[in-house]
Formats: structure tokens, sequence, C-alpha cells
């Protein structure tokens, strides 16, 4: 039993560790095509794009690692039924169970294995890959200028090209504009020509400038004087453009650690008291205000002096009660009325917009704690599926296992995804909402279980031809024998 637990063993984690880097791959990759547009032209180094596709490829794991088991178990139980390895097995009195409790005791290692990673290594890949595409996000571009453009990522300069040599260095009908001293454009340099060139050091582009002039306009205290104009003339002459602007700042990882995907499970129970609490003070605060705003009413109504005009008794008291009053009086209350009414409209809807608002994010932690556990449970769910099926349908390759493996994926993510979102904005349970993947496909790995260890044909069509028909069939009545 050990040489064949230690076959089945070694021929699935080949193609469990080459299916898991294919995903993980192809997931980066289309990481890589969604933010293309951020990474390129910018002039990062290797080490900063290296450790942005680092930490994305971490946060592909949730997605891969379920869906690398999955195809992994279809290819391997489909090639030993393909090769009747499975039915040398059961002839030898090895039962399908038994064939599967090597690979039942790694699934079991790997959801121990995704509960760590989703809880501890998870929050951390994605606090870090999060604040740096920010940081990459807010980077410029790198130092291009182009024709006819005018050029404004140097700090207060804006530099205009008519026209670039062929080597990229020579620049012909330069203008540069100077803000440094923000007041308006008060200072141009023109030239015919010129050539740049980096510095030694790389910090710093140098333009030497041939054949221009230096345009000024001295600016008096007194707007009311008037402006001289200077002009100065040269043949050659050299500026010195800081590049340090261009270079990546790296932000602090503390703006992001407050986001619910960032936390592990403790924290996240810690934050869930902390808005629960806040939620219950503000519902609190909103009740005590309404119910005060009804007293001060009450006690307004009963006032004497609102209804002095009662003690004439040659007035009566009279419904609706407006008709007591005219003139200014009655526009009065009746402002004063529907300004208490608008008043207490809007406070209402401010108060519903904010707790919905608290609620949704409650909802939010609420999900992500739960999250935390269906990484570990879908590695197993998905193992009672592709263990089995694998060796129903007895094929290997790449061919109907991945179709078989991306269909049963594709659904788990599309209920799970439909789910999470009605609880979130608290149209269906959490617990529900969030598990609702893992309850509809749990059943279905049981009944595919049961299947490939009971031997029944479940791909076989006579046999679902006399199920169905011992099903539909109608009970004859009996035949009754007419006495002669």
């Amino acid at each position: 039993m050990k040489k064949l637990y230690r076959y089945i063993t070694k021929s699935f984690l080949g193609t469990f560790v080459l299916t898991f880097f294919i995903v993980v791959f192809i997931w980066v990759m289309q990481f890589v095509w969604l933010y293309v547009d951020d990474l390129v032209g910018k002039g990062l180094e290797f080490k900063i794009i290296a450790e942005l596709l680092f930490y994305t490829s971490i946060t592909a794991i949730p997605m891969s690692l379920p869906l690398a088991l999955l195809l992994a178990l279809l290819m391997c139980f489909g090639n030993l039924g393909e090769h009747y390895e499975l039915v040398a097995m059961k002839a030898s009195g090895i039962s399908m169970w038994r064939a599967m409790r090597p690979l039942f005791n790694f699934a079991l290692i790997l959801s121990v294995l995704a509960f760590f990673i989703s809880n501890s290594l998870i929050p951390i890949a994605t606090l870090k890959w999060r604040t740096l595409l920010t940081d990459i996000q807010r980077q410029k571009l790198a130092f291009n200028i182009k024709e006819g453009v005018f050029y404004k990522d140097i700090e207060n300069y804006v530099i205009f090209v008519d026209r670039k040599g062929k080597d990229g260095s020579h620049i012909y009908g330069v203008k540069i504009y100077d803000h440094t001293d923000h007041n308006g454009c008060t200072k141009v340099i023109a030239a015919d020509s010129g050539m740049m060139s980096m510095s030694p050091n790389q910090r710093s582009i140098i333009f030497t400038l041939y054949n221009g002039h230096n345009y000024t306009d001295l600016t008096p205290d007194n707007y009311k004087e008037k402006r001289p104009f200077e002009r100065m003339s040269f043949k050659q002459e050299q500026l010195k453009f800081s590049l340090a602007s261009f270079d990546m700042t790296r932000s602090s990882e503390d703006m992001y650690k407050s986001y619910q995907q960032m936390m592990n499970i403790r924290q996240l129970s810690t934050a869930l008291d902390s808005l629960e609490i806040r939620y219950s003070d503000k519902q609190q605060a909103f009740n005590e205000g309404f119910t005060r705003r009804w007293a001060n009413y009450n006690s307004t109504k009963n006032d004497t002096s609102c209804v002095n005009m009662a003690a004439d008794t040659s007035r009566r008291l009279r419904w609706p009660l407006l008709d007591l009053y005219e003139g200014e009086a009655r526009s009065a209350i009746l402002a004063t009325a529907m300004g208490s009414a608008q008043n207490a409209k809007d406070n209402i809807t401010f108060n519903k917009l904010d707790l919905g608002t608290q609620t949704e994010n409650i909802n939010k932690h609420r999900k992500e704690w739960h999250k935390k556990f269906t990484l570990s449970i879908a590695c197993l769910i998905f193992f009672f599926i592709g263990a089995p099926l694998g060796s129903i349908i007895r094929k290997g390759g790449l061919g109907l296992p991945v179709v078989v493996s991306v269909l049963f994926f594709v659904v788990y993510y599309i209920i799970s995804t439909i789910g999470e979102r009605m609880a979130v904005f608290g149209d269906l349970n959490m617990f529900v909402g969030v598990w609702l993947s893992s309850i509809v496909l749990a059943p279905v790995g049981l009944f595919l279980t049961f299947k490939a260890t009971t031997d029944a044909a479940l791909f076989d069509g006579d046999s679902w031809k006399k199920f169905f028909q011992r099903l539909f069939k109608k009970k004859r009545k009996p035949e009754v024998e007419i006495p002669t």
C-alpha cells in the first residue's frame, strides 16, 4: 500500500504544482493587462516591478489554489482511469476510497495551510500591493519631451520644443517658461537650438541652449506703476533641471491598514466590536433626539400663551386651528411648520444614509471574517468533486479535465460573488451569502464521491434511461377475472 500511495501522490504532486503556477501566472498576466497604463513609460526599476508582481501573485492564491487542486485531481484520477490502473486496484481489492486516502490527507493539510495563508499572508500582501500600486500610479512618466507639445512635468517649468534631432538629444525652437517666482509667466527663455544631456549622477537634466534670449517682466510692488521689460541675448546658456520629482516615493502603509481586506481575524473582530458600538451609539442618539423634539413639540402645543385668544368668550376654537389666525400670523405659523417638517425630513434622510453606510461597512467586515475560512472549505469541496469525477470520466491530459474544472470553478465563483454582494447589501443573511457556493457544491461533491465509491455508471445513458423508466413507470392495475 505504501508503494501505491507513493505512486498516486507522486503522479498528483507534479501536476498540482505545474497547474498551480500556471493559474497564478494567468492571474498575474491579467493584473498586468489591467494596469499596464500605470506601469509603462515611468522608468520603474526592475526591483519595483518584481516586488509588485510578487505581492500580486500572493493575492492570487485564494483564486488559484482551489482551481489548481481541482484540475490536478481530475487529471490524476483521469489518467489512472484511462490507463485502467483504477480497474487493477479494484480487482486487487483496493476500494476507491482507499485510493483517494493519500490525496485526502494532502487536501486536509492544504486546507489548514490555506487558512493560515488567508488569515496571515494575504492581508500583508494585499496591504503592500495596494500601497505600492498607489505609489506607482502617482509616479510621473519618465522624462520625455515630445515635439510640438508643452511639457509640464518638471515642477515650476514649462518646456516647448519645436523639433528634435534624429539622435533625440539635439533640439530646435526651444522655449522655456519659468514659473519659479509664482508670479505668472514673467520669465521666458527662447533659443534657436540646444542639446539635452544627463548629469553624471543621473539626477538632473542639463539643457545647453544656443543663440537665444531671456525675456523678463520686472513686476513692481505697486501694480499701478509701469511694468518695465528686460531682454538679454546669449550665444550659449546652460540650464540644469532637477529630476528629483521623478523619483518614486514610498508611502506609509498606515493609510490602508484600516481596510477590511488588510486585517486578520483578530483585527477584524476588534474592528467589528468598535463599529457595532459606534452604530448603536449613533442609533441611540438619533432615537433620543427624535424623542426630545417630540417632547418639545408637546410642551409647545400645551403652552397657554399660544391660545390666549381662546380666553375671549366671543371666539370659540374651531377646526382646523389655522382658521383662528389670519394674515401674517397664519403665514408665520405655516412657514414654521413647513421648516420644522423639512428639518425633520432632512435629519431622518441623513441619519438613514449614515446608518446604511455604517451597516454596509459592518457587513463588509463580517464578509471578510467569514472569507478567512471559505478557502479551506473550498479545497475540501473541490477534492470531493475532482477525485471522484476524474475516476468517472476516465480522461487525462489537458482536454476534458480543463473544461470540467473551469466550468465548476466558474459556477463556484459566480455563486460566491452573487452571495457575497447580496449579503453586504443586506438582501441575504451573511452566513448564507458567504457560504452559498460551498452550500451548493458540497452536495455535488458528496454525490460524486458516492457514485465513484459504489462504481455507479454516472455517464452511462442506458442506466439513466432505466432509472427514469422505473421512476415514471405507471403501476398497472391488476386484471380482474370475470366469472363465466
